[in-house]
């Protein structure tokens, strides 16, 4: 199972073990094999680059699409939890703030989880897996101050960042680990401080999460900054965050934060300003994520009508614009875009992205 090499096939995001997910979507057995085939070619990675976008893990989401992988798969993939637990156990005992590629979706633990979760029954390391993600709840002392538990030495870009950030988005901050801790609730697994943590994750949000990602100087301010015209998106932004809070407000029984949840994603896709600054039909930053998103809260809100001009918006756009994109993958190509024109979603690929 395991390579020393790096392909790219064996990226869920951009390579073919995500254009089959299309295939599957649709049935197109023949196809999706040989997308599988090209995928696994030069070997399948177990190593630190392993993740629910990439590698084993990635290759087990694909077909648990379908009939579910195999042992062997899921052997390799219960090695990488193994492995990433313990790094994330050395890194607590040492006392050292984590980074990114520990916990977050697309690299780390939270998109374990979110795998492991999708296991029927639920994988036994699960719960493990849901307390790692669970201390980061607890404060953490780092540059000779008490930080949040998830904040992060460097910048999102791993480079030094001077008193490092606080990332918010639901693809690299803490709305995944909030989005997934929320879906495990919902289904019924639970380890000891998880509602807690879903509280403390999500009141942070209710604070910072306009912004991309919070520095030190929002932690010293008395109110945190007006945040700066960004695009808003799946993966950065407040329509993804607000995903997040639903889930978290459906587990807890918050119904004002449920409101204010869908009232966000409401405002943001029906502001001509804010949807101009969307460029492009991915599932990642674009038309297509937000259709996905949108879809997911309208299903979750007692007004679910209230969404229906807005989805219908968002089609028309991405049906319009998709054939455009450069990229023929998953997250950032055209084999996303058209998983998400299909109202169906029969295979439950979205949960990758943590909307179900």
């Amino acid at each position: 199972m395991t390579t020393t090499t790096v392909p790219r096939t064996q990226d869920l995001s951009e390579g073919p073990l995500g254009m089959a997910l299309l295939d599957l979507e649709r049935r197109n057995l023949a196809t999706a094999r040989r997308h599988l085939a090209q995928a696994t070619a030069r070997g399948v990675s177990t190593g630190s680059n392993a993740s629910l976008f990439h590698g084993a893990p990635a290759l087990e989401f694909v077909l648990a699409r379908v009939h579910g992988a195999g042992d062997d798969v899921r052997s390799a993939v219960d090695r990488v939890v193994d492995a990433r637990l313990a790094a994330a156990h050395r890194r607590q005992a040492a006392g050292a703030l984590p980074h990114l590629t520990e916990w977050d979706l697309i690299r780390g633990l939270t998109g374990l989880a979110a795998l492991l979760l999708s296991r029927q029954p639920p994988a036994p390391r699960l719960p493990d897996v849901l307390a790692c993600l669970v201390s980061l709840a607890h404060p953490a002392r780092g540059d000779g101050r008490m930080l949040p538990g998830w904040w992060s030495a460097v910048g999102p870009d791993g480079k030094e960042m001077a008193g490092g950030h606080g990332n918010n988005g639901m693809a690299h901050g803490i709305a995944g680990p909030l989005a997934v801790l929320s879906l495990a609730l919902r289904a019924g697994v639970s380890v000891p401080g998880q509602e807690e943590a879903v509280g403390t994750f999500a009141t942070w949000l209710d604070r910072h999460g306009v912004h991309y990602w919070s520095t030190t100087a929002h932690l010293d301010a008395e109110q945190p900054p007006a945040s700066e015209p960004a695009r808003q998106s799946w993966c950065y932004g407040q329509p993804g965050i607000a995903r997040a809070q639903q889930l978290a407000a459906l587990v807890l029984g918050d119904p004002a934060r449920r409101q204010a949840a869908e009232d966000t994603v409401a405002t943001i896709l029906t502001d001509p300003l804010r949807l101009a600054r969307i460029t492009d039909s991915t599932l990642c930053h674009g038309w297509a994520g937000l259709l996905m998103l949108t879809r997911a809260v309208a299903a979750d809100s007692p007004a679910p009508d209230r969404f229906t001009p807005i989805i219908q918006d968002l089609h028309r756009r991405l049906a319009i614009s998709w054939e455009h994109l450069p990229k023929p993958g998953f997250m950032e190509g055209r084999a996303g875009a058209q998983l998400a024109l299909q109202a169906a979603d029969t295979t439950g690929w979205s949960r990758a992205l943590l909307l179900t």
